[in-house]
């Protein structure tokens, strides 16, 4: 796609809309749903309404720094592409067109450990990129993976942790999605009535690729997403605790990132055993219905993490939810599903034309709050709104 044709789409809202024609309908659902009945993602928007600006006027923002620093590095943005998973069946090479637009975006990009292209591809494509990975379920094959997370040049392990049994996503029975994929005419009917789809990305992908695999769930090639042990594969973290994770960070020597934490006590637990951030998820919506959104208890985990930096994500669309993020003191706020759509509609452009709206969003916004850095956001730029 074209920069002309992607001047239509004015805000990550408009992905959407266009990748719900363009995806079959399996797939967007597995994308845009969460669990149950929905509860928790419905939350995670309206928590943002919640608050309201009260912004400084007459402040000179002729200059604005929207740059942002993590681990001795410097970003574009305080906004990052959050990981998800099996992003290459919804664009062609979709982890690699997600981490190379932020790259070279200067923004914040964690890749999938539900991905279905290596690892060790998307760290040769885009260096920096950090690598969210789910535990295996025995230590032998924890170690095995962080190892080779380490080999492949990873700078920054993200552990996601809330997700110890396996989430019920009705929506994707009733949309037609499983895991394994299972072939059936209705699934067939689907590809055939989106050709875009179909000729662009399944089709280019088992011609170039062979059918795809979860790559990064184990140290070896894990299932093809259609093999009926894909499940097994997914199925055996209910036994995992902080002992495991405790064991990850005397392994691992770079910037060890805990995401999925919803309560304080979970934070300082974190932070005892040596974790370098946090960041505070209900995984959007898609593990526990009626769990809290992020934005909620987002005060009171800043406060009891002092200097200790937490970040978020979970429901944030527009530079506005940054900011208000940001003022209450998030280091950075993380994006997923509008990204996957940008892919699925430009795929590496349609991802860095997603980037710079949001980050324009957050320039034109802070300008508009009255402040001229990051640094420069705070509580006292937000009220109730209610």
């Amino acid at each position: 796609m074209t920069a002309s044709s992607l001047k239509r789409y004015l805000s990550l809202h408009d992905f959407e809309h266009a990748a719900r024609k363009r995806l079959p309908k399996p797939l967007f659902a597995y994308v845009s749903g969460a669990v149950e009945d929905e509860v928790s993602i419905k939350a995670n928007r309206a928590a943002y309404g919640h608050y309201a600006f009260k912004p400084n006027v007459l402040v000179d923002v002729s200059t604005i720094d929207t740059t942002v620093s993590l681990f001795g590095q410097r970003y574009a943005m305080p906004v990052g592409v959050a990981p998800m998973g099996i992003a290459a069946m919804t664009s062609y090479r979709g982890d690699i067109a997600l981490a190379v637009a932020a790259r070279k975006a200067g923004a914040l990009c964690i890749m999938s450990g539900s991905s279905l292209i290596r690892l060790e591809e998307v760290m040769q494509a885009a260096p920096g990129t950090w690598f969210q990975a789910y535990l295996p379920g025995h230590q032998e094959q924890i170690d095995a993976l962080i190892r080779r997370v380490q080999a492949a040049g990873v700078e920054t392990l993200v552990l996601t942790v809330d997700t110890p049994v396996t989430a019920n996503r009705e929506n994707n029975i009733r949309a037609g999605f499983s895991t394994p994929l299972r072939p059936s005419l209705a699934l067939a009917w689907q590809g055939v009535t989106h050709p875009r789809w179909l000729l662009g990305t399944f089709v280019r992908t088992l011609w170039r690729h062979g059918m795809p695999h979860f790559e990064n769930n184990y140290a070896t090639r894990g299932a093809p997403i259609m093999s009926s042990t894909v499940l097994r594969d997914f199925a055996d973290r209910g036994h995992l605790n902080w002992e495991h994770v405790t064991r990850v960070r005397a392994m691992w020597k770079g910037p060890l990132v805990i995401k999925g934490i919803l309560n304080v006590a979970d934070l300082r637990r974190a932070k005892a055993i040596g974790a370098d951030a946090v960041i505070v998820s209900n995984h959007g919506g898609r593990q526990l219905d009626g769990s809290v959104a992020p934005l909620r208890v987002l005060p009171e985990m800043v406060e009891a993490a002092g200097e200790f930096p937490v970040m978020i994500d979970s429901g944030v669309r527009r530079g506005t939810d940054v900011l208000k993020a940001l003022a209450l003191g998030a280091r950075a706020a993380w994006i997923g599903r509008p990204f996957n759509y940008a892919a699925t509609v430009g795929g590496e452009a349609g991802v860095a034309h997603a980037l710079e709206l949001i980050r324009q969003e957050v320039r034109r916004d802070m300008g508009m709050l009255g402040v001229t850095s990051i640094a420069d956001i705070a509580p006292e730029h937000l009220c109730s709104s209610r």
